[in-house]
């Protein structure tokens, strides 16, 4: 049996997207996705972070990134780089860091 395909995607969103709970519902869509990996605010006024998963479901949290987000939110731009396939995950769950 292959292994699955994994890849590994930085992110950052800019707009309106902190003290509207955008860390806590990245989180959530990342566990309902499976992915794991980071996220946290930075003194930018923006949220970074690092998914790690199977494409399909990095396809569906960078449109969700992009576009929807926490619902008190306004994403401006979502901009994502160093997206490389990767043999393992880095991380064993999805978690807001400070």
């Amino acid at each position: 049996m292959a292994a699955k395909r994994l890849l590994s995607v930085d992110f950052e969103v800019f707009g309106r997207v902190q003290g509207v709970f955008f860390r806590k519902y990245t989180r959530l869509k990342a566990k309902e996705l499976n992915l794991v990996g980071w996220v946290k605010n930075t003194k930018r006024n923006t949220v970074i972070g690092q998914m790690q998963g199977e494409p399909s479901g990095i396809d569906v949290m960078k449109e969700w990134l992009k576009t929807k987000g926490s619902p008190s939110s306004r994403i401006e731009r979502c901009v994502f780089k160093n997206e490389m396939n990767i043999t393992s995950l880095g991380f064993t769950a999805f978690e807001i860091r400070k």
